[in-house]
């Protein structure tokens, strides 16, 4: 064979082989691309979507700036609509392209590889429908399904609770949870949480105070945070004096109570009147004996800790202290409550002028 042959075979050899490398070549250039962000950023999966849909909205987030390289990678990793998953996810500052798309693939345990916890925080809770709507803000949840599946008389009779018991089960706390959380897994990890709290020292503690069942714990709870959402150390001592008045069969006659039957109405009104008292309710304490037939809102668990720990005291009245420390006077004898009220009703009138 010539030398001519030779080199004419050689320069084919090199140049199929540069055709079929060059795909694979440019494939490995491609992945080992970085985003152009130059910080941190945020970037939300919310609901299925395909490579060709993910690869715009990472652009046009300013995350990528090579289209076609990222959505090429991606389809070579077999990416789609199916492997994609749901959720929340942190891409460094030049991260490359094989990277984020590696993140984003779902994997057995049903997350994204890269996928970030978010944090679950829910405080000053009225009732089940206001925690839905907190919790469709921050996890990717619906709250009205949320509300549906809760209030569920299945559901209700899983957990052995009323719907008006059922508040007590979601504890507020700071939680870690996947941002794809649903309705149902978020309800499951309540049910954990909420069994975890409840301790046997916590239970033996709700046999000393009298109280039947965790549910009436919080829901004493929430009476005294409604009543004192200011001073803490006042939540045992209001605590031990609405404990006082169970056991002697004396009514509660507490104002948030009233004021949950009318819902959102008297939100802002700063005098409660005796016509906004005369409601008939069966959370309305100034009517009925004993506790509401549920929370009217989901306290911290430190009060419902400062209920099982109440303060052991004689006290059966309480009222505001004419000043603006939000703190109380508590008294034992009605002649000593007639006389606060009548001083704190005149300090409150001046005021109201003022």
């Amino acid at each position: 064979m010539s030398k001519k042959v030779i080199f004419i075979i050689g320069i084919s050899v090199l140049v199929i082989g540069g055709i079929v490398a060059f795909p694979k070549v440019s494939l490995f250039i491609a992945s080992r691309k970085g985003s152009c962000n130059k910080e941190k950023k945020e970037f939300y999966i919310q609901s299925a979507t395909t490579l060709e849909k993910l690869t715009e909205d990472l652009a046009y987030r300013g995350i990528i700036d090579d289209s076609e390289a990222f959505f090429s990678v991606g389809e070579y990793k077999g990416l789609n609509k199916e492997n994609l998953a749901l959720g929340k996810y942190v891409i460094e500052p030049g991260t490359p392209y094989k990277t984020i798309l590696n993140g984003f693939k779902l994997n057995d345990a049903g997350n994204g590889n890269a996928e970030v916890e978010v944090e679950v925080t829910f405080n000053n809770c009225r009732d089940i429908r206001e925690l839905g709507g907190k919790l469709s803000k921050i996890l990717l949840l619906d709250s009205a399904k949320f509300v549906e599946i809760i209030e569920n008389p299945k559901t209700l009779q899983f957990f052995g609770m009323s719907k008006e018991e059922i508040p007590s089960m979601f504890l507020p706390n700071t939680y870690k949870m996947y941002y794809d959380t649903d309705q149902k897994e978020f309800i499951e990890r309540m049910s954990n949480e909420f069994k975890r709290f409840w301790s046997d020292d916590r239970l033996s503690k709700l046999k000393k105070i009298g109280l039947r069942k965790p549910s009436e714990a919080v829901t004493l709870a929430s009476v005294v945070y409604s009543e004192q959402g200011r001073v803490s150390e006042e939540w045992p001592v209001i605590a031990g004096l609405y404990l006082n008045r169970i056991n002697q069969g004396v009514k509660l006659q507490s104002d948030p109570t009233f004021k949950f039957c009318w819902g959102d109405k008297l939100d802002g009104v700063q005098r409660l009147l005796n016509v906004h008292r005369d409601i008939d309710c069966p959370y309305n304490t100034y009517k009925i004996n004993g506790l509401p037939p549920g929370p009217i809102c989901i306290p911290p668990t430190e009060v419902v800790d400062a209920v099982l720990n109440r303060d052991d005291n004689n006290y059966i009245f309480m009222m505001a202290k004419p000043d603006y420390s939000g703190r109380h006077d508590f008294t034992i004898a009605y002649s000593d409550h007639e006389r606060l009220a009548k001083i704190y009703q005149s300090w409150l009138a001046k005021e109201m002028k003022n």
